[in-house]
């Protein structure tokens, strides 16, 4: 495959790439320079004169991912080099970056990953089709049939497929619907939590950032929103690049390939992947530079502004009013007939997903603590408490409990205002009300932890369930209030990113030439923190800002969607609690001994959990009943010139594991069954009586007159504190008991018969690739035969057990009689093993 990124990556064409991506960072960077001073100028502006947003009433972690692990696991992954499925140990730690493994062992001695994935862009498919449907639109002009084969053959029915614009993209699959849907609220959560690169935190230079990546694609006639702004700055700046670069390529090279539509299709990603990366590696370098370059004139341009700040701020003022008098009539007018009538639609459209999804975190939160009441009220001790309070402490972080709310806001659909307003695709807000929605549940159950701690420790832990209820009904009611607040102001920002992008394109052709006048009035001094542009963007968001607020005010008197009103201000309703944001994050498991929670990882040790916290893992691993994982399993698929143009039906085989039984004792087992009696031995001989194996030859009828040869017996003497004598009927019943058990695993022994034949050929077949030292293969999907089920080795439920490990030769022959009839006499007990052929 190299072969063919090199043939249509030449040096001229890499060279080319390398000069439009330096072209389009250095126009970025002139524009970042500027924004960086204006952010900053606004961010010391809100720190001396504040802002009047609403109190939170939760408390807030300061670092949820502190010792946590999100999730590690096995599936199976295609490999695009040798076209073969090979079983990988998954680690998912609090990056979020899926690192892949060669065993669960490799990730414990701490090597370095086989490959790491940076979802960030990505979309988690769990379906062929779905994924064909992107697939063939990405080559111009061809029109693949409805259901055309893909270029890789899925080794199971559950398929999960990462699938990217411009980068490369990954293929797995799992073995159980279970592992489909857990692997996909991962994979999901993953994709989430990558794309959410840019920290809230940086008021300066993210608010910088992202200015200027909107006016830079605004200046090219872009002014909706992107649905790939994901990710760090340099993916963003990457895609950014790849918006105009890609489709040119794509003209170009696409004609030039060869080959069926697969094979074409799987050329071009590839070419695609390379190009990516290549701009990747381009941005990442300029933008560190950037920001280096801007960071150096931080202090000097901090110093200026925090002396001419009040004269600043009036020369805003003064030439925003100017700009005011010119825009607002034409703003308004065009505010009133084409924005205002879709306002509360709009809004309608935002809210009910939404809030059904809030809705939901609420819910799920209540059930958790539910829950530990009633256990708590069962009488459980404490360490079960611990252990209940350190999983609720993940919760948050649990794809899998999350994804129930996460689906009510995949829900909002912004249809027939797509084009109207030019919203590239509602996933932007979808995933930014996901990433609130975990932030609230992490603030309500790091709220309920330190109340219950306090609560604990002030009150006793005499009646732990009622301090549950109590801290519980505290949290709730925050929340609620939270929820409304967090809600609103989301409602007021999803509706200025829907409306401002269309207010900017239409004004701007008409008030773009008579921006430049605007610059002399502003004093020399100041012109670097006074933009005209920006003036000109905050005029057009004061005109739309009032009327959005007036609806979204509207909304929560009519008590909508359980929102409240502005005037509900809960004020230092408690006012003792900020004093427990301040306190550590509370060890559950070293307050009250409890035990790790499950699937928790012996990783480093956390640094905000405790002293001595071993690294918890948020998920549990996904273990199959009695099904272990083969980490070296490999799986044959055919290439794609096996693959056919037409639609074919073709059945796929499940994926089986390549096990059989390794010892001569156990195929022994599985030869000769072996039947463990009890039986008396008398005190008067004692000496007749020794440990060891020795052939006999005898039968044993069963009650439907069937006849087992008996070939040895085994005996063990054993000295047991004596008891009563026991009349004989009672050793008979014990007998009669057992021979009944084995009578019934007689079918299941009949069944097995075939199956043994074949482990016995599948040990000899190992033996010699042990030999040869080859690593068996897990024969493909599709392929003619399937490897022979796992058959186990020496205990089934018809009570068989494998024979003694003693010799026949051991001990001198003892007669079988004694002890099938049964004397009457006082006995102790012996164990006689009786082997059937």
């Amino acid at each position: 495959m190299g072969d063919v990124v090199s043939s249509h990556l030449d040096e001229g064409r890499r060279e080319a790439i390398t000069a439009r991506t330096t072209e389009v960072m250095k126009q970025f960077g002139d524009v970042y320079k500027q924004q960086y001073a204006v952010a900053l100028f606004n961010s010391i502006r809100f720190e001396i004169e504040g802002g009047g947003a609403p109190q939170s009433q939760l408390l807030h972690r300061k670092d949820p991912l502190a010792g946590r692990s999100i999730f590690s696991g096995s599936l199976f992954q295609y490999l695009e080099e040798n076209r073969k499925w090979r079983n990988r140990f998954v680690s998912v730690p609090e990056s979020y970056t899926v690192s892949l493994y060669e065993s669960k062992t490799a990730h414990e001695r701490g090597l370095h990953p086989k490959g790491t994935i940076n979802c960030a862009g990505y979309k988690a498919l769990t379906s062929i089709e779905e994924y064909m449907e992107l697939i063939n639109t990405s080559l111009p002009g061809v029109k693949a049939s409805a259901g055309s084969n893909p270029f890789i053959k899925c080794a199971s029915q559950f398929p999960l497929i990462l699938w990217h614009p411009y980068a490369r993209h990954h293929y797995f699959c799992v073995r159980t619907e279970k592992e489909h849907k857990k692997w996909h609220a991962v994979l999901q959560d993953c994709v989430r939590h990558s794309n959410n690169g840019l920290s809230e935190d940086c008021t300066v230079q993210t608010p910088a950032f992202t200015d200027s990546v909107r006016l830079h694609r605004q200046a090219r006639g872009h002014y909706g929103t992107w649905d790939m702004m994901c990710g760090k700055p340099p993916q963003i700046l990457a895609n950014l690049v790849m918006e105009t670069l890609h489709p040119e390529l794509r003209a170009v090279i696409a004609p030039r390939l060869k080959g069926k539509l697969q094979q074409r299709q799987k050329h071009w990603m590839l070419i695609s992947d390379a190009v990516y990366r290549q701009v990747l590696s381009r941005t990442t370098g300029h933008y560190e530079a950037l920001v280096d370059s801007c960071q150096a004139q931080r202090a000097p341009l901090d110093a200026r502004l925090r002396t001419d700040m009040d004269q600043i701020i009036a020369s805003k003022e003064h030439v925003s009013s100017k700009m005011r008098a010119l825009v607002l009539p034409k703003a308004e007018q065009l505010l009133r007939t084409n924005v205002q009538p879709y306002i509360s639609s709009i809004l309608e459209a935002l809210m009910e997903p939404t809030s059904r999804g809030f809705s939901e975190v609420r819910e799920v939160f209540f059930r958790e603590l539910v829950e530990i009441s009633k256990n708590s009220l069962n009488g459980e001790g404490k360490d079960i408490l611990g252990d209940h309070m350190e999983r609720l402490s993940m919760l948050s972080l649990h794809p899998v409990k999350m994804q129930s709310c996460y689906e009510k806001v995949e829900q909002l659909n912004l249809e027939g205002l797509q084009q109207r307003f030019d919203v590239a695709n509602p996933s932007v807000f979808v995933s930014r009300a996901q990433i609130l929605m975990a932030e609230q549940m992490d603030n309500a159950v790091y709220t309920f932890e330190q109340l219950l701690n306090q609560s604990l420790e002030t009150k006793g832990e005499d009646d732990v369930c009622k301090t549950i209820q109590g801290c519980q009904d505290r949290v709730l009611k925050k929340y609620d209030y939270d929820s409304s607040t967090v809600r609103k102001k989301f409602f007021r920002e999803a509706l200025l990113q829907i409306i401002i992008p269309y207010m900017l394109q239409q004004l701007s052709p008409s008030y773009s030439p008579e921006l430049p006048r605007f610059k002399e009035m502003i004093f020399e001094d100041f012109a670097r923190f006074l933009l005209v542009g920006n003036l000109f963007e905050e005029v057009v968001l004061q005109c739309v800002s009032k009327d959005i607020m007036m609806a979204v005010k509207e909304a929560a008197v009519q008590r909508r969607h359980n929102l409240y009103r502005d005037s509900i201000v809960l004020t230092n309703s408690d006012p003792n609690l900020h004093l427990l944001g301040e306190s550590p994050q509370v060890d559950w498991a070293a307050k009250f001994g409890a035990d790790e929670p499950e699937g928790s990882v012996g990783g480093g040790r956390s640094e905000g959990g405790g002293s001595g916290s071993r690294r918890r893992q948020v998920v549990s691993m996904i273990q199959l009943d009695g099904v272990p994982l083969p980490f070296e399993s490999c799986l044959e698929v055919p290439g794609v010139e096996l693959i056919p143009e037409e639609d074919t039906q073709e059945d796929l085989y499940p994926l089986e594991e390549a096990k059989s039984p390794d010892r001569v004792v156990e195929i022994r087992d599985l030869i000769n069954p072996v039947v463990a009696l009890a039986l008396p031995a008398s005190k008067e001989s004692p000496t007749d009586l020794t440990n060891g194996t020795v052939p006999t030859a005898g039968t044993v009828t069963w009650e439907d007159g069937a006849q087992e040869n008996v070939t040895h017996v085994t005996t063990t003497v054993k000295d047991v504190p004596s008891k009563p004598p026991r009349d004989t009927t009672s050793t008979l019943a014990a007998v009669q008991e057992l021979v009944e058990n084995t009578k019934r695993g007689r079918d299941e022994e009949r069944q097995e018969e075939a199956a043994i034949k074949s482990a016995i050929e599948e040990i000899e077949e190992a033996v010699q690739e042990d030999d040869s030292g080859r690593i068996p293969e897990v024969p493909a999907a599709g392929s003619d035969r399937a490897s022979p089920a796992p058959v186990s080795g020496s205990h089934s439920d018809s009570g068989l057990q494998s024979p003694a490990s003693g010799g026949p030769d051991e001990g001198p022959p003892q007669p079988i009689t004694n002890g099938l009839t049964g004397e009457d006499k006082a006995l102790d007990p012996v164990e006689v093993e009786v082997l059937l052929a």
